[in-house]
This record gives C-alpha cells, structure tokens and sequence, in this order.
C-alpha cells in the first residue's frame, strides 16, 4: 500500500486512488485494528476512516458519540488533568 506521508502535519495519508481500489481492505484494518486511515489528494489530508464506536448512546449527537465511544481522543490518556471536577462544574455548569 502507497501511503504519503505529510511532514507538517505529522499524518500518514493515503492517496484517494488506492483507498477507492482497496476500499474493503481499509474498511477491515480499521475495524480490526481500530486505527484511523487518512485520505487525501496531493499529500492533503481530506477525510478520516474512523472505527465505529464500540458503544452508542442515542441521546446524543453523531459526532458526540463518535467522539467520546472512538478512540479519537485516546491520546490525551497520558496527558495531566489540568482540571478538577470542581473547576469544571464551576465553568460549565
């Protein structure tokens, strides 16, 4: 698989050509390994294949769900908490 790779943004991007030819293939790489695959034109990232969430709450927005049961945020398990609950409550509720 011919992936580019795009320096300034740090991400991976696979040309829409190959993901059009390999459709199925990307779509059981993402479900099985639960990565993301970028796609994009001319080393420009344009849309991202996500797993599917592995639980789903109707009573909330598409892009809620997929945000909060994907592992899209994942990389911010090893960041500090910079807030308390108590700060949070205070701002937002």
């Amino acid at each position: 698989m011919y992936i580019l790779y795009n320096i300034v943004m740090n991400i991976k991007t696979l040309s829409t050509t190959e993901a059009r030819e390999r459709m199925s293939d990307l779509v059981n790489i993402v479900s099985t390994s639960r990565k993301s695959i970028v796609i994009g034109r001319r080393n420009i990232p344009e849309v991202v294949l996500i797993p599917f969430p592995a639980f789903w709450n109707g009573r909330f927005s598409e892009i809620t769900n997929i945000n909060a049961y994907s592992k899209s945020f994942d990389f911010l398990a090893n960041e500090p908490e910079i807030y308390s609950s108590k700060d949070v409550k205070r701002k937002y509720v």
